[in-house]
């Protein structure tokens, strides 16, 4: 099924719900607790998820829901609504506003609509499949790279992937870095940097470990703009993907990529 424009003003509903109950929260009392896995919420990532809930609930009963704080419900018609209230929570609580909601809208397995919202800075990326990406209503595009050396890569922490992984985002680090090892990743952003990247200010961003409300709305996003979202072996991104995360702003240095990343040295 076609997105429609219903869908669209949906989604930038849900959008607008969760910024409403973010704002009163950030740089004030959030509640910030710890869950079973060690990372924070807060009060402002709860009542955000739940206003989008009871809005699609009230307006597509029959579409499932997938959301990081309240899980999943199931659905009869094929989409799901992908949110993240707050993909960033560690930024939020240190008051840092690179944080974002993400809302997707997938059908069967593919992510064919997604937001960014920055609600404290007021910035939004749309991503529709099959249209261009739009921020804040204007056109958005991703910027060329004619060689991986010096290519700007980004990605939340090292610290979040999986010990395996590691190796190959460093083996990455070092083909990018180009002989100039000071000039390291920009570090921190979540979902913030796949915006940055959509408007042209990034090349690279690489993440490990990721879950479904993390990367769907990227997708249509990143690509909209001209760029590729893609696993580490190159595969598209669906609802089955494992959470090796690539988005390439110049599509023409996947093979780059793809081959720094399987260039782990030999100990």
């Amino acid at each position: 099924m076609p997105v429609s424009a219903a869908d669209i003003a949906l989604a930038t509903r849900l959008a607008e719900v969760a910024g409403a109950a973010i704002r009163p929260f950030f740089r004030a009392e959030h509640g910030v607790e710890l869950k079973a896995d060690r990372s924070p919420v807060t009060l402002a990532d709860r009542e955000a998820e739940a206003a989008m809930r009871r809005l699609i609930e009230a307006e597509r009963s029959g579409d499932g829901i997938v959301g990081e704080e309240y899980g999943v419900k199931d659905g009869v018609s094929g989409r799901q609504w992908v949110l993240d209230p707050i993909d960033g929570t560690r930024s939020f609580v240190a008051g840092r506003a690179i944080f974002g909601t993400l809302v997707a809208l997938v059908e069967d397995g593919w992510p064919v609509l997604g937001i960014i919202d920055q609600p404290i800075q007021r910035e939004r990326w749309l991503g529709v499949a099959g249209r261009p990406t739009l921020f804040n209503g204007a056109p958005a595009h991703t910027r060329l790279c004619s060689e991986l050396a010096g290519a700007a890569v980004a990605t939340t922490s090292p610290h979040l992937f999986a010990a395996g992984d590691v190796p190959h985002f460093m083996a990455l680090v070092a083909a990018v870095s180009g002989g100039a090892p000071r000039q390291g990743p920009v570090y921190g952003g979540d979902c913030y940097n796949y915006g940055l990247l959509a408007s042209g200010h990034l090349d690279l961003v690489c993440e490990s470990g990721l879950q479904l409300y993390d990367y769907a709305a990227l997708v249509p996003i990143v690509e909209g703009a001209g760029g590729r979202m893609c696993d580490w072996d190159g595969d598209p991104l669906t609802a089955a993907s494992a959470g090796h995360v690539l988005a390439i702003g110049d599509p023409a240095r996947t093979d780059d990529v793809l081959e720094a990343l399987r260039a782990v040295p030999v100990n």
